[in-house]
């Protein structure tokens, strides 16, 4: 049995997620503080089966509360209690004792599960590349390389944000590494020395051929195990940089061969989102020698136009630009790209390295479902802090024990075959119904107001109660997806599609 997700982010909204959790601080029997945030990353299941057996929550005075930088606002003790009393006795597999499920390889080069960071601020020096090392993380995705200047602009990053305040949707205008070549060559070295096991692979960019490769070729010489080319950066001032080159794909292919010439390690042709189909560009940079592809770069976009300065955001001294969106709200657009990769015949023994809006270990899992074989990060750690792989490989190794999985190798591309470019393969002669669970729903209307406005007027509202009208439900589930407490759910069980009467 998988077990029921009983607590989710709704439950915790006003948590922080402190650095420094003084609930910790303050409870004798556990670490509310490190549980909290494996509910917020979905890793309850795990998280619970690490608190003691007894519910020492029911007899305590909630100093945990009452030290929380939130007095009152977080219900640390009744969900401290709930993981306790409701989802560790529902735990049918013990703890993994070891992480070995999660070893997978880059092109034959081994790693120590499949979490990266990726080509970004969050793996541009030698200090953070090293504490991500530490913390738990198999490798990084250096930030990109190349030997012209690179001037930054102040401000550089905007985002739309929940209700809460957590980012949803993340825009940046920055763009490649600010270090000379020789600098980044000797953090290389200086990684390669104290953690020869982990994964280093080099982000770059060159001006032409003979640039890239020559960069290639430095990295190698400089400790990096793969290559990655930056054919899809958004953010470049000048022309025919960065996707400008991912969106045609005989410049992919001829500098994926030139970076090929520099250097025997892999070599991943990183691809840009912002055309309308990534194969053209997969398949070129695969002519010109690829061992694989990472997907994807951010997505073209403008965020928030301010309607007093009628300036977008970021901006600076008045300007702005169309810059890189990224965050959990483009996940869906990576999973397109990457299911396209990963059904192309191809890309048969080919590394995906996937990547866009990943943020729980559930997250990955979808990529790895869909071809990935490695899987990088950036907007989450810059929200969350690099302390993410905690749950990343705590979830997914627990995920792993649960259905008797021995290898997450044994996952990739499991996912491709329930997926196809059309809807011509669905089942169009059936309906799933939604139920409402009366001891859940609280009565909002919520889902009567949806259904009316903008569904079939399914629903009606008896004794703040919702009913449904099965003869003009259509099972769209726009009911479930706005209730606002999990009360609408799918029924059990499809039924054949009543027949229209002449």
């Amino acid at each position: 049995m998988i077990l029921k997700q009983i607590l989710k982010r709704r439950d915790m909204l006003s948590c922080l997620l402190c650095m420094d959790p003084p609930c910790s601080t303050a409870c004798p029997a556990m670490d509310p503080g490190r549980a909290l945030r494996s509910v917020w990353f979905d890793n309850e299941d795990a998280a619970a089966l690490r608190l003691p057996e007894e519910n020492v929550c029911s007899s305590c005075g909630a100093p945990c509360e009452r030290e929380c930088v939130r007095p009152g606002q977080v219900p640390v003790r009744s969900l401290m209690s709930a993981m306790i009393g409701e989802v560790r006795p529902q735990a049918e597999v013990a703890l993994p004792e070891t992480e070995s499920p999660l070893a997978c390889d880059i092109c034959g080069i081994p790693l120590e599960n499949p979490f990266l960071l990726s080509s970004s601020v969050v793996a541009s020096t030698y200090d953070m590349c090293a504490r991500a090392f530490e913390a738990g993380w198999a490798g990084a995705c250096f930030k990109t390389i190349c030997s012209f200047e690179i001037h930054e602009a102040s401000p550089r990053f905007s985002a739309i944000t929940g209700d809460n305040g957590s980012i949803i949707g993340f825009k940046n205008i920055e763009q490649l590494s600010d270090h000379s070549v020789a600098e980044n060559m000797e953090i290389f070295r200086k990684l390669k020395k104290k953690y020869p096991t982990k994964f280093i692979l080099a982000s770059i960019m060159g001006q032409n051929e003979a640039e890239w490769e020559e960069l290639a070729r430095l990295c190698e010489e400089n400790g990096a195990d793969a290559v990655e080319l930056n054919f899809s950066c958004p953010n470049m001032q000048e022309d025919g940089l960065g996707s400008d080159i991912g969106q045609i794909p005989e410049l992919v292919e001829r500098f994926t061969r030139a970076a090929k010439r520099g250097t025997k390690i892999p070599v991943l042709a990183k691809l840009t989102p912002n055309v309308a189909e990534m194969s053209s560009a997969a398949e070129a940079a695969l002519r010109g020698g690829a061992d694989g592809i990472s997907a994807i770069n951010t997505i073209k976009s403008i965020i928030g136009v301010n309607p007093y300065t009628l300036v977008s955001a970021p901006a600076v001294k008045g300007k702005s630009a169309v810059g890189g969106y990224s965050g959990n709200a483009v996940k869906p657009i990576a999973l397109r790209f990457i299911s396209e990769i990963g059904q192309n015949p191809a890309m048969k023994g080919k590394h995906l390295s996937g990547m866009g809006g990943i943020e729980t270990w559930k997250d990955a899992l979808e990529f790895i479902l869909m071809g990935a074989g490695s899987i990088q990060v950036t907007t989450a750690v810059m929200q969350y802090g690099y302390r993410i792989i905690d749950d990343l490989k705590d979830g997914l190794n627990y995920y792993l024990s649960q259905m008797g999985i021995r290898s997450v190798k044994y996952l990739i591309g499991a996912g491709l075959d329930s997926i196809s470019a059309t809807t011509d393969g669905l089942n169009r002669e059936t309906i799933l119904f939604p139920q409402f669970h009366p001891d859940i729903c609280v009565g909002c209307g919520r889902c009567v107001v949806s259904c009316s406005d903008g569904g079939h007027q399914a629903i009606r509202f008896d004794n703040r109660k919702p009913k449904l009208d099965g003869s003009r439900c259509v099972g769209c589930h726009l009911c479930i997806l706005v209730c606002p407490t999990g009360a609408a759910a799918p029924s059990k069980k499809r039924i054949p599609k009543p027949q229209k009467s002449n």
